[in-house]
């Protein structure tokens, strides 16, 4: 089987159902997840197994999570069944509630940073946001499962609160933006 194929040469790829221009923004955003998944996989090489088993595994389970929003997106059949659902979308929920309470509390925003590991998280935390504004404008020129939306608005919240707990776990204090004011005034902990 040879890798190339040649038929996107002029311009034109193939989406399930038809073919599409190469920049069209649904092209564009099943592109980001693709982008996305690279970037959680290099994540996950960065995680030492012993100290972060749930992450890693975890983040296997979003790589294949982004593959289905991948394929969702690609769909422009009327008649497609889609792969993201809303089980996906709670399952990121109470992984970033466990991910709270296990941090510190937090009340400023925070540098994108700490360890290595955590670095790469908030790397996939803002393209997961480009993700999610690209869903966005498709979602409101075309039909598409909404619920890839709602999935990829959990799941930068999900690297955002992975991140905060690598570097906890490793005793690496987050770093709060030095001109920030008090934006988070109540935690879980607090409560």
């Amino acid at each position: 089987m040879k890798l190339y194929t040649r038929s996107g040469d002029k311009g034109k790829t193939s989406v399930i159902g038809g073919k599409r221009d190469k920049d069209d923004i649904r092209i564009e955003a099943y592109g980001t997840c693709d982008e996305l998944n690279a970037f959680v996989g290099r994540a996950a090489a960065l995680l030492d197994h012993e100290r972060f088993p749930d992450i890693k595994m975890e983040l296997a389970q979003i790589q294949h999570e982004l593959f289905d929003c991948g394929s969702d997106l690609s769909s422009i059949k009327k008649d497609t069944t889609f792969k993201v659902d809303e089980s996906m979308i709670t399952f990121l929920e109470e992984r970033m509630d466990d991910y709270t309470e296990e941090a510190p509390p937090l009340q400023r925003f925070i540098l994108p940073g700490g360890t290595s590991a955590a670095a790469e998280l908030h790397v996939c935390r803002t393209v997961t946001r480009r993700a999610e504004r690209l869903t966005a404008k498709l979602m409101r020129e075309e039909e598409m499962n909404g619920d890839v939306f709602k999935y990829l608005n959990r799941l930068s919240d999900y690297f955002f609160a992975a991140a905060r707990v690598v570097n906890y776990r490793l005793e690496i204090a987050d770093v709060e933006y030095e001109r920030s004011a008090i934006v988070f005034h109540t935690s879980d902990k607090e409560k």
